[in-house]
């Protein structure tokens, strides 16, 4: 009797949409499925992202042209949302210099909130941040690394997605020639009083270019 009811395929169709809105992963063949993010703090960027803004549970990679250009400034407004608002350390693990706590405390960071590992070599960095990733025991992982390996990128994607956290990682404008398992990757250059971002890769989201006043990304 079911095979005949006229009413099975609209139940059925039903329950498909039911379980596609559920499983925000799933693509549609249409728009964009609902990710989880947090806004970075420049409208014209998150409009880009997918979520609209730095996606939660993924890698996000960031690629500046050299160093000390604005790359970290860039963060803080989400750093802020992790470490005030929901009260869940940033941790930044090997970055190129010591972390000037003052500065970081001026741009609305509490220090109790910002944990600084400095492991000896990029493989136990990398080791470092997944295990603290897959933990869930902070809101936001920063890691400065030299790999080139997509096996240890794809490993930091998975540990992210099981954490339900941001991470961030910071390699040299040369891993551009490379592919990225990264479901975000932005290109950074430095610009008149600004850093011009460019949105190589988001996936979820839309390529493009955005300006961030240098006075507006602290």
């Amino acid at each position: 009797m079911l095979k005949n009811s006229p009413t099975l395929p609209v139940a059925r169709a039903a329950v498909l949409d039911q379980i596609l809105r559920s499983q925000t992963r799933v693509w549609r063949g249409y728009g964009t499925a609902a990710v989880p993010s947090v806004a970075t703090g420049l409208v014209a960027l998150d409009r880009l992202l997918p979520g609209c803004g730095w996606p939660v549970g993924a890698l996000t990679e960031i690629l500046p042209v050299c160093e000390g250009i604005g790359e970290l400034r860039l963060l803080i407004p989400a750093l802020q949302r992790i470490a005030c608002d929901q009260a869940r350390p940033v941790v930044l693990i090997r970055p190129p210099y010591i972390p000037y706590a003052p500065a970081w405390a001026r741009a609305g960071l509490p220090l109790h909130r910002l944990v600084w590992l400095q492991p000896s070599t990029d493989a136990e960095a990398q080791w470092a941040a997944e295990q603290i990733l897959r933990a869930g025991i902070a809101g936001a992982v920063l890691l400065w690394s030299t790999t080139t390996a997509d096996m240890a990128l794809r490993r930091m994607q998975l540990s992210a997605e099981e954490g339900h956290a941001l991470c961030f990682v910071f390699r040299g404008p040369r891993a551009l020639r490379n592919a990225s398992p990264a479901a975000v990757r932005l290109a950074l250059h430095p610009a008149t009083d600004a850093l011009r971002i460019d949105v190589v890769k988001a996936r979820g989201g839309h390529g493009g270019s955005v300006l961030c006043p240098l006075r507006c990304a602290a």
